[in-house]
């Protein structure tokens, strides 16, 4: 039952960590940058980026340790 639950929640953290990283902003032009006069179209504020970076760390701490946790066998 408790592995079931933590199996759960790990599958989605890992969706909210992949969701979470695709919502940052990028940090060069890329292909983008070729046609646009230098200035670009979306901006961000910082203290947005750095929630999201706070987020994205949480989160990545929290797939990893139940990762962990439920390949170590710990539960059984």
């Amino acid at each position: 039952m408790l592995i079931t639950i933590l199996g759960w929640l790990w599958a989605a953290t890992a969706v909210l960590l992949i969701i979470s990283v695709l919502l940052h902003s990028p940090k060069g032009d890329g292909m983008g940058g070729l046609a646009s006069s230098g200035s670009s179209m979306f901006t961000s504020a910082r203290s947005a980026e750095n929630t999201l970076n706070r987020i994205s760390w949480t989160l990545l701490a929290l797939f990893m340790g139940l990762a962990v946790v439920l390949s170590a066998g710990w539960l059984n």
